[in-house]
């Protein structure tokens, strides 16, 4: 399958199809010198089925998790691009997670002025996320995703078999993402979370998340009005994020719960049944006034106020702007 997308930035086709990754070199110029960027939690043999697929590769792995998306790693990359001769006619390649896909884009971007980038991504977050959308981003002084740019992929490769190797805690996280896709878009994807069996829906779920996603930013690429929904349950799952110093919570963790005080009484009675069978947490230890003063470094934040995504109806999302002590109220009214 293959959904195309359109964007001012550029336009891309994203190819969908099971058994595709050793297919790479069909669907992607590799035809060149590739910089091929995975990490050490993604088994090695899919960098390796990649790079079997470029004239010639480059393969790169560093440590996984989000503590690996900074400028020290950053500047690994590139160094691996001036040290073995890319030109501005090479590319990138990730293959991995959403940490993986956001350096190796933010690397690709900023590369002599921007070489072409690839994107393969290998969890299910990162599949029905990340991986559409342009965003490239890496941590700075303890802020999440706060140094990037906007730089849509050549072409982005889903294959699902990847996902056979993942713990079911990883498939989990990922499917936080898709559930709050349909809460502020998709009735009809929320009624298979809600009655279906996720597991055997998994293709379909993809598919859909990635159609909402496409639609989202063809409209809105910059995020100046209706991406801005997708930020459901982000501005407190960020906040989570920046002050988890245990590194014990994954991103589609830290987003179930911020999605449980950020909408209406009676759409938390059915939210919170689906985050059970997803084994996704639905409070956190961390007090809400920790999390309300690490909120004040949203990007979403100005001054007093915050603009948070609301949801009192399934399937579709508000953006409300409210005092940061309305917003604490909120977090301590749905958390309890």
């Amino acid at each position: 399958m293959i959904i195309p997308v359109k964007t001012q930035n550029g336009s891309y086709n994203i190819y969908l199809e099971r058994g595709a990754l050793k297919k790479a070199g069909e669907y992607f110029n590799l035809d060149r010198k590739v910089l091929v960027v995975t990490d050490t939690g993604v088994p090695a043999g899919y960098a390796e089925t990649v790079a079997s697929c470029c004239k010639d590769a480059v393969t790169v792995r560093f440590e996984q998790g989000e503590k690996s998306k900074n400028i020290d790693t950053y500047k690994y990359l590139l160094e691996c691009m001036v040290n073995n001769k890319f030109t501005r006619t090479d590319c990138v390649v990730a293959v991995g997670g959403g940490v993986v896909g956001d350096l190796s884009g933010f690397v690709a971007s900023s590369f002599m002025r921007g070489v072409d980038f690839y994107n393969i991504p290998t969890t299910v977050l990162s599949q029905v996320d990340s991986s559409i959308g342009g965003k490239t981003a890496i941590d700075f002084m303890g802020l999440k995703n706060i140094v990037g740019a906007f730089y849509p992929p050549k072409g982005v490769l889903i294959d699902s078999e990847t996902l056979k190797t993942l713990p079911e805690r990883q498939i989990s996280n990922g499917l936080a993402e898709s559930l709050k896709m349909a809460m502020i878009n998709d009735t009809l994807l929320f009624d298979i979370f809600e009655n279906g069996d996720v597991k055997d829906k998994i293709d379909t779920i993809i598919e859909k998340s990635l159609y909402i996603k496409k639609h989202v930013v063809e409209e809105d690429e910059k995020e100046s009005g209706l991406r801005k929904t997708l930020n459901f349950g982000h501005t407190l799952a960020h906040a989570i994020e920046s002050v988890n110093e245990l590194d014990n919570l994954y991103h589609g963790e830290c987003v179930s719960i911020g999605m449980v005080p950020m909408c209406e009484d009676g759409i938390r009675e059915r939210l919170l049944p689906i985050l059970k069978k997803l084994n996704l947490p639905t409070e956190t230890e961390y007090t809400a006034e920790l999390l309300i003063d690490a909120c004040k470094h949203d990007k979403k934040a100005s001054g007093d106020d915050i603009t948070v995504v609301y949801v009192s109806e399934i399937g579709k999302a508000e953006l409300l702007k409210m005092k940061i002590t309305e917003f604490e109220d909120m977090v301590k009214k749905g958390l309890n």
